[in-house]
């Protein structure tokens, strides 16, 4: 079983759903919590959706841990965390949360090709979170972009939201540290352990 007393989880399998699109990192942040969940001692499987990413198509990850895992793919409304890297996708794939699960969000806005071309509007704050707010009262704001600015690359975002999330959730940062140092390169590790912390920061306060 996978228990997280502060999320109040218990259960075989943790499903984690991924979003955002292309740049933003996403799929670094899939491989991090996929070697995270092996090196705890999980079963993990992954799945991927990134043909657009390129040009700034969605990019999404379903990611599980459990002790046997017999596919990566998160069924509709089953989601027990989604970490979206971007305020629209989040919006987007907000169906695909299980009631009452926890969703981290970078409070980032790209704007698609889809919405710059037409009269479409892109959603206020107020609207995304009111929206979100019919699936779970648990949602997460973090500036990651920032709070990695501050620190002087605004592409540790995604290590801030990775931060954000194990916070969240309750755990010791050591271990996503350990993962996030075989990860990235090393002229890179300072600022991406700092970009951690600065994400747990967001949570903790």
């Amino acid at each position: 079983m996978i228990h997280f007393p502060k999320l109040n989880i218990n259960t075989e399998t943790l499903s984690i759903l991924l979003v955002g699109v292309g740049g933003q990192g996403t799929i670094l942040a899939s491989n991090v919590l996929a070697e995270l969940g092996l090196n705890l001692g999980y079963d993990v499987k992954k799945a991927e959706v990134h043909g657009m990413s390129q040009r700034g198509g969605s990019v999404i990850s379903h990611l599980r841990w459990g002790e046997t895992v017999y596919s990566p793919i998160i069924a509709q409304g089953q989601a027990d965390i989604m970490i979206a890297f971007e305020k629209l996708e989040a919006l987007r794939f907000i169906d695909q949360i299980r009631p009452g699960g926890f969703v981290v969000i970078n409070d980032q806005e790209i704007v698609p090709v889809t919405v710059s071309t037409s009269d479409v509007v892109y959603p206020d704050d107020q609207t995304i979170r009111e929206k979100i707010a019919e699936y779970t009262p648990n949602q997460y704001w973090v500036k990651g972009v920032a709070a990695a600015e501050a620190l002087g690359n605004a592409k540790a975002a995604n290590v801030v939201l990775l931060g954000a999330m194990s916070a969240m959730m309750g755990m010791d940062p050591e271990p996503w540290l350990d993962v996030i140092s075989s990860r990235v390169p090393a002229k890179y590790l300072d600022l991406n352990q700092q970009a951690f912390y600065k994400g747990r920061e967001a949570v903790e306060s």
